[in-house]
């Protein structure tokens, strides 16, 4: 996304997620309009209508077929939950009473995160057999928020919102019974999840909130002075991203504090609740593995009106997880405003604090020895230091590195993953380490470009230990540990599953995925790597569920879910996995799609939607390997151009749009050139194919789709118009840097003026649709980016319409809006490439 994407993604609890989401929404009838829903247009109404519209039956069917439930595997894996999410929330409901402060978007009435999607249905399923059993005693709506298993997985516990009741509540599930009970009322999640379990499955680590904190501190009113900041010249200079949601005066600071002050405690699976230590903003509470500490990251003043909590000042520490009394200091850090120059530039100080996984209570962090800032020379970047309870003796150095520290898989004393990596070069390192052996020197496992998905050998499977911690799977002799990837090649992604021999680095393939179906990976559920559970799909069969034993190959899988087909009307849509050459030899590739039925000697060219989203590269070997799968399952989502393949038109995805800078060379350096070519190669295969013509595509996408949807109209004739959604088009508006650009403004202002499409809106000779949430909260995409772009395209004769969706962040949320996004979508391609064909 452009800019720094700073949206919060719901964890589930630290546990183990194998998840599927096929479609965004659960069934609703077609012309049914729930309570409180603003009333909708037809897509027939004249172009100056106003109010929330309702695209084609087609089309609406596509935003209310039903997703997938997602499932979660219980720590020993012979359990899972699946839960259901319901369809898109009303308007109504995402236009309740929304507080947007210090980076955070917060709902008064829950203290909780601002969200509105929800589970509605629960229930567990015995992996052995596939058997399912339902819950007795959940709450009515049911309305997860997120959940997590014990550690001893006798326990589910989810913290249950409803924004109607103002609940905020903590629930947990007797697995054995399956039975539910409420266990805590008044859980804040504000800043977090509101609980985690405790390593001996007896209780849980919560954040309350506040008992008799009075009413809200009154918004608005009389202000008491001015907003002030003062800045004084320094050493260097520092990058300050644009941020949305920011504080903005002191009573703005104390609405913070009111609703993200929150009460650490412990409750037993009684109810008892036992408070820890004081209250405060806790961005982080995390328990030890042995559970007699905490490590908790508190908020401090003073705020900032520049940058999001995330970068307040703060106090490290660990507590006593039996009364909350302080135990160690382990850093106080400054506010953060802004940083060197330079996308690996990192804060000085203690840095990503966390608990080693294999070890009672010991913490490891990193710090840098560079100043954080990449641009100085140092030949050691990064230390990683070590330091154990009761904390009374120096840390020790784990690492030093010559590029960041990018987290490590914990396995055993003598058996640690440590990544480290460079952004400036994409360079990505992995080594093993003895972490109770310091004088045991690292071993290098693997060194590649991060861009280099043919020769990633994947990511290690982790299995929950008895204290619920994610540690690395290991076969009973110790020897070996498993490896899951994603199989990149030139024949499209398959992936795999290999085992890999510490002593020897040799691999032994386990598993991989073959033609004409597509498997995917998702957790091995025994100690030596004999049995998988997968995912398998085809482009006519929705992803399922599976159990494949391994090692023997004519053991056929076993299925646990017959989830069946979200849009069966779409089935017989024709996918293909193109390949073509850029002017200057690059290898592109792009997905084809053709409406169901399509005969292109019968029915002839068809009006064609292109939806990219443009990518740096370090190589061109990089850009030019081929990503995702031809043998994937068609699925057809309201948010990307797929849907459009129910009205007739041809739809090519994702078409490979790099942008390479080799060696020393920064890509942005020739952005406009290399983009036009792109264009030109894609635009030219696909007439070349015969499936449309020159004078009958339309160029799209979203966020920096969105940019560089508004330059190609801007620098070429090629596409005979344009959907522009939630995007940047003036760059000095984001002048520290945006997408993989690191240089400011002042550093390469030739390149930032000539990227802005706004600096030639008086060339877009082709119509362009502009589409942006009201309430964007993405890093650079401000509303207001949209709202000028309009105004300089009409007010230099071009066409153009704005379509401002309210309430609506950076992705949109709300069925109305959606229905709102398709039904404008789908009047702008019929006015400027016709409409679709009929080919059944």
């Amino acid at each position: 996304m452009t800019g720094n994407d700073r949206r919060r993604r719901a964890r589930w609890g630290g546990t183990l997620i194998v998840g599927m989401a096929l479609l965004a929404v659960a069934p609703l009838g077609l012309a049914a309009t729930a309570a409180g829903k603003a009333p909708a247009t037809p897509v027939a109404a004249a172009k100056d209508v106003q109010g929330y519209q309702l695209p084609s039956v087609a089309l609406q069917a596509v935003v209310d077929a039903p997703r997938a439930p997602a499932l979660n595997l219980s720590p020993r894996r012979d359990i899972a939950v699946l839960l259901q999410t319901p369809p898109l929330p009303s308007i109504a409901e995402v236009a309740q009473p929304e507080l947007k402060l210090a980076g955070l978007r917060i709902n008064p009435a829950t203290h909780a995160s601002s969200r509105f999607s929800f589970g509605n249905k629960l229930w567990l399923m015995n992996i052995a057999d596939g058997k399912e059993r339902q819950i007795t005693g959940l709450p009515q709506p049911l309305s997860v928020a997120s959940l997590a298993w014990s550690p001893d997985q006798q326990y589910l516990a989810f913290n249950q919102v409803h924004a109607a009741s103002g609940a905020n509540e903590l629930w947990i599930i007797d697995v054995a019974s399956g039975s539910a009970r409420r266990l805590l009322a008044d859980l804040n999640t504000v800043t977090g999840e509101g609980y985690t379990w405790l390593p001996d499955s007896r209780g849980l680590l919560v954040t309350q909130q506040l008992k008799g904190q009075g009413s809200a501190p009154a918004a608005g009113g009389i202000p008491t002075g001015p907003a002030i900041q003062q800045t004084q010249a320094d050493a260097g200079v520092r990058a300050i991203r644009t941020y949305q949601d920011l504080l903005s005066n002191e009573a703005d600071a104390r609405l913070f504090d009111y609703y993200a002050t929150a009460q650490p405690a412990r409750v037993a699976l009684n109810g008892v609740v036992a408070p820890l230590s004081t209250a405060g903003v806790y961005l982080d509470l995390s328990v030890s593995p042995d559970g007699r500490h905490v490590l908790a990251q508190r908020v401090q003043r003073p705020y900032s009106y520049l940058v999001p909590a995330d970068d307040f000042p703060r106090r490290i520490e660990v507590l006593s997880a039996a009364d909350g009394r302080l135990e160690h200091t382990v850093a106080t850090l400054p506010l953060v405003e802004g940083l060197p120059t330079g996308n690996d530039a990192v804060p000085t100080g203690v840095r990503d604090v966390s608990w080693r996984a294999d070890a009672p209570a010991t913490l490891v962090w990193a710090e840098a020895q560079d100043g954080g800032d990449p641009g100085r020379d140092a030949k050691v970047r990064d230390a990683v230091l070590m330091q154990a309870a009761p904390f009374e003796t120096p840390p020790v150095t784990l690492a030093q590195l010559g590029s960041r520290y990018a987290g490590i898989q914990w396995g055993r004393g003598d058996l640690a993953l440590l990544n480290e990596s460079w952004w400036k070069s994409r360079v990505v390192k992995q080594w093993r380490i003895a972490p109770d052996q310091l004088d045991q020197a690292p071993q290098l496992l693997s060194e590649r470009s991060s861009q280099d998905r043919y020769n990633d050998p994947g990511r290690p499977a982790l299995v929950r230990d008895v204290n619920g911690r994610g540690r690395l799977q290991t076969t009973a002799d110790g020897r070996s540990i498993f490896l899951l990837g994603q199989g990149a090649s030139a024949e499209g992604d398959r992936p795999f599953v290999d085992r890999f021999d510490l002593e020897s680095r040799q691999t032994t393939r386990l598993f991989h995925s073959q033609a004409p179906d597509y498997a995917l990976p998702q957790a091995l559920l025994d100690q030596e790597g004999t049995s998988l559970l997968l995912t398998r799909e085809a482009p006519d069969t929705p992803p399922n569920y599976y159990v494949q034993a391994l090692g023997d190959a004519a053991a056929p899988p076993r299925a646990l879910t017959r989830f069946e087909h979200p849009l069966p009307q779409l089935r017989g849509v024709s996918k293909e996995q193109i390949r073509y050459k850029r002017n200057d030899g690059v290898d592109l590739t792009a997905t084809l799609m053709l409406p169901p039925g399509y005969n292109p000697k019968k029915d002839g060219p068809l009006p064609m939607l292109m939806w990219a989203y443009p990518g740096e590269f370090k190589t061109a070997a990089a850009a030019s390997q081929v990503t995702d799968s031809p043998y994937r399952f068609n699925a057809i989502s309201y948010w990307g151009p797929q849907a459009f393949l129910a009205k007739g038109y041809a739809v090519l995805v994702s078409p490979s749009m790099p942008i390479i800078g080799e060696g020393d060379k920064e890509p942005n350096d020739t952005y406009l050139p290399q983009l036009i070519a792109n264009a030109e190669a894609a635009v030219d295969e696909v007439v070349r194919r015969g499936v449309t013509d020159r004078d009958h595509i339309a160029i799209g996408g979203h966020s920096y789709g969105a940019f560089m949807t508004a330059n190609l109209l801007a620098h070429t004739r090629l596409f005979k118009a344009g959907i522009a959604r939630s995007g940047a088009y003036n760059r000095t508006l984001t002048p520290f840097g945006f997408q993989a650009e690191e240089r400011n403004f002042w550093q390469a202002q030739d390149v930032y003026l000539k990227m802005s499409p706004f600096n030639f809106a008086d060339k877009i000779k082709d119509p362009i649709l502009f589409i942006h949430g009201v309430d964007d909260n993405n890093s650079g995409t401000f509303p207001i980016q949209s709202e000028r772009m309009f105004a300089a395209v009409k007010g230099l004769g071009g066409t153009a319409r704005l379509v401002m969706l309210p309430n609506e962040s950076h992705a949109y949320r709300a069925r109305e809006s959606i229905m709102t996004m398709l039904a404008e979508s789908e009047r702008w391609l019929e006015q400027t490439i016709g409409p679709g064909k009929k080919t059944k």
